[in-house]
Order: structure tokens, then sequence, then C-alpha cells
């Protein structure tokens, strides 16, 4: 077998929580835009997951736009029975046509935090992250606003999305990275020189888009596996995610209760060595 991961990661450090998470952008409506036609049943899927052992739910301000963040405070507020590690995003905005901007003024993050607070019902968030860098807008500037927000002790960590290793790099002068969440699944792994950079930088990476919404490449060895765990195919490819770091913390979403809990099942299958390697070579 694989030598033993950890199925903890501690994010900045200090905060300690079990690797495979749940990402809450698709409880809101169709295309990520309002309210979901059943807000109890998006509430039971939250609840659900506390229940099997997820402790780390992520989510953005541009979901809904505000919906997933509401919906996590309904559900889950105060945060603390059990005890959830809530991640946010701030720096993209929606319009009604359903394109997504990047916004990397500093006080637009301020205000997109200000209002992620409200939303969350929190006096400080545990993981607040840079959701795109804005092209018009130096990275420096855009975490030195977060830099300030967390000296304020109104943001815990501060985290990245959708980063290069150079911008990486210059964001680390600024602050401390706890966690980077960029593309990377079994069928994409263009962003392996990221998650290199947060093995090297003790940064947990977040891999968004884990399961490519079903989508994985066709791969014999991946449905061979499958078959030898008696698994699903989505099933081994968090189970692959989990095994090729310990820094790595998917976060595959659904609205589908028996959806999060196949997902969540995946974290107790225990690969092999040759079939990782099989798995590594699949792409």
């Amino acid at each position: 077998m694989v030598e033993n991961h950890s199925d903890t990661f501690a994010i900045g450090g200090t905060d300690e929580v079990h690797r495979l998470g749940f990402g809450a952008m698709r409880l809101c409506g169709e295309g990520i835009t309002g309210p979901p036609e059943d807000e109890e049943a998006a509430r039971d899927v939250l609840h659900r997951a506390t229940e099997v052992g997820v402790d780390f739910v992520d989510t953005a301000d541009s979901y809904g736009p505000g919906v997933s963040e509401r919906l996590i405070r309904e559900a889950l507020h105060p945060y603390d029975d059990p005890d959830v590690f809530v991640a946010t995003k701030g720096g993209l905005l929606r319009n009604r046509d359903g394109e997504w901007k990047p916004m990397g003024d500093p006080d637009y993050l301020k205000n997109a935090h200000f209002a992620s607070l409200d939303r969350l019902g929190v006096d400080c968030i545990d993981l607040y992250q840079h959701h795109r860098p804005d092209p018009d807008v130096d990275v420096e500037d855009s975490l030195h606003a977060l830099a300030e927000l967390q000296d304020e002790g109104v943001i815990e960590h501060v985290g990245v999305s959708n980063y290069s290793v150079e911008q990486l790099e210059r964001a680390s002068d600024v602050v401390d990275v706890a966690t980077v969440q960029n593309r990377f699944n079994l069928s994409y792994r263009e962003e392996r020189d990221v998650l290199e950079w947060c093995e090297d930088n003790d940064a947990g990476f977040i891999p968004w888009y884990p399961l490519a919404a079903g989508d994985l490449d066709d791969d014999d060895a991946v449905d061979e596996i499958a078959d030898a765990h008696d698994a699903s195919r989505e099933q081994i490819a968090l189970a692959w995610l989990l095994h090729t770091s310990d820094v790595t913390l998917p976060i595959p979403g659904t609205s589908s209760i028996e959806h999060l809990e196949e997902n969540v099942a995946a974290s107790a299958i225990d690969l092999t060595d040759e079939e990782v390697r099989r798995l590594d070579d699949a792409a």
C-alpha cells in the first residue's frame, strides 16, 4: 500500500481540518445564480455534511451572489457544534449575463469582506481568499488589503485562488499564504507546479473542479481500479487527489445527499502504489 497519508491538514499551521471538504457553490440556483429551488434541501445537505465528518466548507460571495454564504449561515451558524471551518472568497463580480469579472481593487475587497462577515454571521472569517487576480490591479495591492484585514483581526488566514507560481511568490512577500485554490483533477494537471509550491511552503492546495463535473477522461485504468474497489470513477478520482499529496484539500460540491455521502466515502479508499502509478499515467 502507499504510505499512510494524514486525513487532516492544519491550515496556516494552526487550524486542523479533515482534508476532504465540501464546496458550496452548487447549492445555488441554475448557473450559480439565485437561490436553489429547494432551500431546505440545500440546508439539509450542509447538515448532513457535518454529520458525516466534513468540517471544512468552502464558498464565495459570488455564488448566488451571496446565496451560498447565506445558506451556510442559516444551516450551520454558529459553526461550533460541531466545529466547522468556513472559507469564503472575494474578488469576482457577477452580472446578469452570468459573466465573472475579476475585481481586485483594495477598497472593493475590503467592502466585499465586510459583506461576507454579515452574511456568514461572524466577526472573523476563518479563511478569506482572493478569488482571482485582476489584470488591472497588482496582486500586491489586492493582498495588502487582505493583510490589513488580517492585522485587524477580522481574517484568520489569507488564501488565494487561480494564482500562478510567479504571482504566489509576489503574494507571499505581502502576506502568509495559507492556501491556494486552483483547478486540478485527474484529467487536468497543468497546475502541478502550483501544488509543488504549496508543498514547499506548507500551504494547503484546494483543487477546484476536483471531479471535472463528472466529465473525467475515459481511461481503462480508472475503470479497472474503480471495479477493484467497488467504487465509482468519481470516488477513485477523489481518492487519487488525496493520495497525490498530504497538502491537497479536495472540495467536491453537490446538492444531493446521496452524492455527498459517496464523495465522503472516497476518503476511506486505500490505493496501492501500483494503482497510484497507473492513475498518474492515466492523463
